[in-house]
């Protein structure tokens, strides 16, 4: 069959050579496997021709290039070929198949051939010699680097890019006016000449980049043609100690950040960085590395692929864009070239920056600011939660850090961790409560019922009167429920506004911000940030609850947007020196069972992250016959709280509260 013929097959038969996926909508992609999930889709195609990968490589080619590309072929005449063996496709030889369109007619003759050899011929005659089709890996094309470095003062698309004369030197850079593929031309064929850039990557490899303005549609994906067996640009570049390497993609974006005053090496493709890796295996290069892919999706997929390389290497690396705003580096060069020096010299100099940096970590370094920060504690106690036994299970009291606070429904978490707030607030710190799930109307409505309860008891403080205490005490729904506060009495108005009274003493260290499904970890931040602003003190947090921040990606799962949320607010702990409260849901099974770490809700990094790691439990929970729903049925409720994890004092210790649920009221026994 001859090469019309075979691509003809191969795009009609083009599914009969791919896998179906587990969803039967598409196909296994051969490059990155993708589409073999339980319900994953690979590639797909609408017009039959193209494929396109939406699960991982992001390729978009046909038949002929996808298998091309999975077995790292460059050139179009061996991916054809790979793929016809793949179809169980027998190709004519060579010499039987011309093809005879403008595009690629390889059956012409030099006009020239019976004329007496020109300076191009023997330019010709050097590159073609050099190419052996058996030996193509053995090719020697030094000759042939010195006749184009010879001629390249005669192109001026080295200036358009924005290179120099002593990157043009120092690389051997050259300029072929004529060039044509040389196994195109040990194979027999005449293709079109055209004028080239020529970059040596090795003795037997190079690359040949089209330098005309204008490239017909149909030569565009052979602008850039690899020559021999692709080889990594500049590995020299890893025996300069004093500077950091730049890893970046193309060649001509390595000799930018040269051109500027920077080291740096090329991969020549993506695919090279597995490459790169085996190498530096053997190198253990001294500098950093700076990852500096394309600004693209398969760049940024490279760059990915060599941070996880490295970092299991345990070499320094770090990644830097020196082209923002630019595609690459060369185009960064061309647009504003003294940005792009600036971004290198920067890069430059953190190799030593970053030295300083690593060393202001010791122990000796933060030696002083550790005594310090003793003396400034003396005038900063840890905060009472106002309740006697659970600051002596805290050992004092809340300290910096993330408390995780969690019970199963109906135990009272929220109205707990406010009443806490409330007393904090009274004591003199300010606080700060993000609320996802209650409204603030619904928040002061709990204090202020609280406080009708208080001072209902204060009034009738006999136990045999504690029925009438109760009765008079009002609910947040009784105080916020207009129809009902107009039938009040006098005597029931006072006690509302008493307990408003009572309320406003320390309402103004209060503050709620509101807002279900709105509220992330960055906004609490900018929050926290704010409030020192203005205020000039710091506060406490307390977030209700942890599993309904606004996840920080919607592609994420639940476990992993409540991991990433704990983690951020144990950062937010440690930048403000502060306490953060963080109540939590626990998963269904641990509704009968006693409470442990294992109950808390999607997340393993509250077991990992909190400093302490509080759990509200109804008396007798985990024990036989115990009934939740009896327990629940109770007024007042016996609630254990038991510390579960706490970095600053001992684990497993317990105490007893009552909790009154209609008048959101916990009294310690």
């Amino acid at each position: 069959m001859n090469r019309d013929e075979a691509k003809q097959y191969l795009i009609d038969h083009a599914k009969d050579l791919l896998t179906p996926d587990k969803s039967r909508k598409g196909f296994i992609c051969p490059i990155c496997g993708s589409g073999d999930g339980a319900k994953g889709t690979g590639i797909t195609t609408k017009d039959g021709i193209h494929f396109t990968c939406w699960a991982g490589c992001f390729t978009h080619s046909d038949i002929i290039d996808i298998i091309g590309q999975r077995d790292g072929l460059t050139e179009y005449r061996d991916k054809l070929e790979a793929a016809c063996k793949e179809a169980g496709i027998a190709l004519d030889a060579p010499s039987s198949y011309r093809r005879t369109t403008a595009r690629e007619d390889f059956s012409e003759m030099d006009e020239n051939q019976n004329q007496p050899k020109t300076e191009q011929d023997t330019h010709k005659d050097i590159h073609t010699s050099a190419y052996t089709q058996q030996q193509e890996a053995e090719a020697d094309y030094t000759a042939y680097y010195a006749l184009c470095h010879s001629r390249i003062a005669s192109s001026d698309y080295p200036q358009k890019r924005g290179l120099g004369a002593e990157v043009l030197e120092r690389f051997n850079i050259g300029f072929d006016p004529g060039w044509k593929h040389p196994k195109v031309v040990a194979d027999g064929k005449n293709p079109p000449a055209t004028p080239r850039l020529i970059i040596p990557t090795s003795a037997s490899s190079y690359l040949a980049r089209d330098t005309r303005d204008e490239i017909p549609e149909y030569q565009q994906q052979y602008s850039k043609s690899k020559v021999g067996k692709v080889h990594i640009f500049n590995l020299d570049a890893l025996e300069d100690a004093g500077k950091p390497c730049f890893i970046v993609e193309g060649e001509i974006d390595a000799l930018s950040i040269i051109e500027v005053g920077g080291n740096a090496l090329a991969l020549g493709s993506v695919s090279n960085a597995e490459r790169l890796l085996k190498v530096l295996e053997g190198r253990r290069p001294k500098q950093s590395l700076i990852i500096a892919m394309d600004n693209d999706e398969a760049g940024q997929k490279a760059a990915k692929t060599l941070a996880d390389g490295l970092e299991k290497q345990g070499l320094t690396f770090y990644r830097r864009n020196p082209c923002e705003g630019f595609k690459d580096a060369n185009e960064a060069l061309q647009k504003d070239r003294e940005s792009l020096r600036a971004a290198v010299e920067a890069a430059n100099n953190a190799g030593e920056e970053e030295k300083e940096a690593y060393l202001r970590t010791s122990s000796a370094a933060n030696l002083q600011s550790f005594i310090d920060g003793i003396a400034a504690s003396v005038d900063t106690p840890c905060i009472s939660t106002g309740f006697f036994n659970l600051d002596s299970m805290l050992d004092g009291g809340l300290y910096e850090g993330l408390y995780i606070m969690g019970a199963i429904s109906s135990l009272g978490k929220t109205s707990l961790a406010l009443q806490i707030c409330d007393q904090i607030a009274k004591a003199g710190t300010d606080v700060l409560i993000f609320s996802l799930e209650m409204a603030r109307a619904e928040l002061m409505a709990k204090s202020i019922s609280r406080h009708t309860f208080i001072i209902s008891h204060e009034r009738y403080p006999s136990p045999k009167d504690a029925d009438k205490a109760n009765r008079i005490a009002k609910t947040g729904r009784g105080i916020t429920d207009g129809k009902r506060y107009i039938n009040y009495s006098k005597g029931e108005r006072e006690l509302i506004n008493s307990a408003v009274k009572a309320y406003s003493e320390y309402a103004g260290r209060i503050f709620i911000s509101e807002g279900v499904g709105d509220i992330g970890v960055d906004q609490i931040r900018e929050t926290i940030e704010h409030h020192i602003r203005i205020t000039g003190r710091k506060p406490l947090i307390l977030v209700d609850y942890l599993q309904i921040l606004a996840p920080y990606s919607d592609r994420a799962t639940d476990k992993q947007n409540t991991d990433k949320a704990v983690l951020e607010l144990k950062r937010i702990s440690r930048d403000f020196k502060t306490t953060v409260i963080a109540i939590s849901s626990l998963n269904r099974m641990s509704y009968k069972d006693a409470i442990s770490m294992e109950a808390f809700k999607e997340s393993g990094a509250i077991e990992y992250s909190a400093d302490c790691l509080i759990g509200l439990q109804l008396k007798g929970a985990g024990k036989k016959d115990f009934n939740a729903t009896e327990e629940k049925k109770k007024d007042p409720r016996t609630i254990e709280l038991i510390i579960l994890k706490n970095r600053n004092a001992a684990v497993g210790d317990g105490a007893t509260l009552e909790y009154y649920p209609r008048f959101n009221f916990f009294e310690e026994v």
